[in-house]
């Protein structure tokens, strides 16, 4: 989208990418103006050519220079109408004004606990991280669904397990109009209209790609001869786990025929 300027009002258009005609040489992305694509080219060159009068401190845009420069200045522009408390940066102000309301609008993927700040999340998610990595090492699941009583380590994983008993399909294709549950099984599922291989083997002069990670690890194992799934009931091992369960039905085969 781009604002447009027109009789001192702010005009909202959308603009198709197809009129976007200056590209990155670097990523690709497109601009719709030059000077876009040059802000952005900086983060490729690391060019940072505003740089502040009073310290070292350098800036790829003069807007970030100017912010910086009203922390030596001690100027504070924008003021908190509700406790009159005075801030040097906007976004600081509108982080304070959530304090007023009680808002919590950054919400934990692992527990589903919310904060009222960004930082205050990423703070919370580094222990809830660590938290989850404990979890599943010591095999605690915490997170119980309340349908089919399996249990899960963290929260996100038993959201998206729960989606499974609603049948809820959020996630659509643009090009088949296919639906999944999970964000993730989507991207992998674009994979087929795009031809996009993002996995490739680098074992000596194999030059083979996989739509998914699971599938190079699989393909790995021709090379390196690991054969993870062992049958409990015989001594076979396998590279793939379905085929271990396929194998396993041929015992239970022999069992109910004999």
């Amino acid at each position: 989208m781009a604002f447009v300027w027109q009789n001192d009002m702010i005009k909202l258009e959308v603009i198709d990418k197809k009129e976007m005609h200056n590209q990155c040489s670097q990523c690709g992305k497109n601009f719709l103006y030059k000077s876009d694509l040059n802000i952005h080219f900086r983060t490729h060159t690391g060019e940072k050519p505003y740089k502040c009068s009073q310290c070292d401190k350098a800036f790829s845009m003069l807007c970030n220079q100017k912010s910086h420069m009203k922390t030596h200045t001690g100027e504070k522009p924008y003021q908190c109408s509700k406790c009159q408390k005075s801030f040097s940066k906007k976004s600081n102000l509108q982080s304070h004004l959530i304090t007023h309301t009680g808002e919590k609008q950054h919400q934990c993927s692992q527990c589903a606990k919310t904060f009222t700040r960004k930082n205050n999340l990423k703070i919370h998610l580094s222990k809830c991280n660590l938290r989850s990595d404990m979890n599943t090492h010591t095999g605690y699941n915490p997170y119980q669904c309340p349908e089919c009583e399996k249990s899960f380590p963290n929260y996100s994983n038993f959201h998206s397990h729960l989606k499974t008993h609603t049948g809820k399909k959020q996630h659509q294709c643009s090009q088949c109009a296919r639906q999944f549950s999970k964000k993730g099984n989507l991207i992998i599922h674009l994979r087929i209209h795009t031809g996009e291989k993002p996995y490739k083997c680098n074992y000596g002069e194999c030059n083979k790609a996989f739509f998914q990670k699971i599938r190079l690890t699989e393909h790995m194992r021709t090379h390196t001869g690991e054969r993870p799934y062992q049958c409990n009931l015989c001594d076979k091992a396998f590279r793939i786990k379905h085929c271990l369960a396929r194998h396993q039905r041929t015992h239970l085969y022999k069992i109910y025929h004999s």
